[in-house]
């Protein structure tokens, strides 16, 4: 039953989203990039999905594919903006306290990149979720010079909005192909292909993040 209900969602993708209003569906997708990057948990939330899915309305035609572009590259670069005064004024005062004390290890790592890359960090943190949540305040928290940082920001947040609304757009097309064309049993076996990818993908993620958090607290005791 559940496997029947996916397939058809998924074949009704574009008519779901063309029944959202594209004003809204710009508006929650530029807020989840933006605060995705603006505060100190934001690894938490689907920046990058919310980029793609505006990809997937563009193809539809539901938004201008312009409009789209724009629209999550300037939440990325405002929100690392926010993030950056935010680590600056704020990171080191409550870093260590309540909920983020849970996460040193996570801003321990963003900090060794940074200090390993050097402001090119900005730009590469960009495409991996861990450090594009956090890099912002780190970068602000160690006193980047602002204009250092909104140059590597910016062109981290051109190439990365336009890269994945790129991807949607393309996810579009290539789904309109398989929903077209494919079976059932051929929509099952993606169905049940992603669904395990994404499982495995997110067990890796759990297990990487409970060693090296294993490995902080070993080092930290040591010292």
């Amino acid at each position: 039953m559940t496997t029947v209900l996916a397939i058809s969602f998924l074949k009704d993708l574009p008519e779901h989203l063309l029944k959202l209003n594209p004003v809204l569906l710009m508006v929650v997708c530029g807020a989840l990039v933006f605060f995705e990057d603006a505060i100190f948990l934001g690894f938490i939330i689907p920046g990058e999905t919310a980029a793609v899915i505006t990809g997937v309305a563009s193809y539809y035609g539901h938004v201008p594919l312009w409009v789209a572009m724009v629209v999550v590259a300037f939440a990325a670069i405002l929100g690392d903006t926010v993030g950056y005064e935010l680590g600056k004024h704020l990171f080191r005062r409550v870093r260590g306290r309540g909920v983020l004390a849970r996460h040193e290890s996570k801003f321990a790592k963003t900090e060794e990149f940074l200090q390993r890359r050097g402001a090119a960090a900005v730009f590469l943190g960009r495409f991996v979720a861990l450090f594009r949540a956090l890099m912002p305040a780190i970068a602000g928290a160690s006193n980047m010079h602002y204009p250092v940082f909104l140059r590597w920001n910016a062109l981290g947040g051109v190439v990365w909005g336009v890269g994945f609304v790129l991807v949607g757009n393309l996810a579009g097309k290539s789904w309109d192909s398989i929903a077209s064309e494919a079976s059932t049993g051929l929509l099952v076996a993606v169905i049940v292909i992603v669904v395990l990818a994404l499982v495995a993908w997110k067990v890796h993620e759990v297990r990487k993040a409970r060693r090296e958090e294993a490995e902080f607290d070993e080092r930290a005791e040591e010292h």
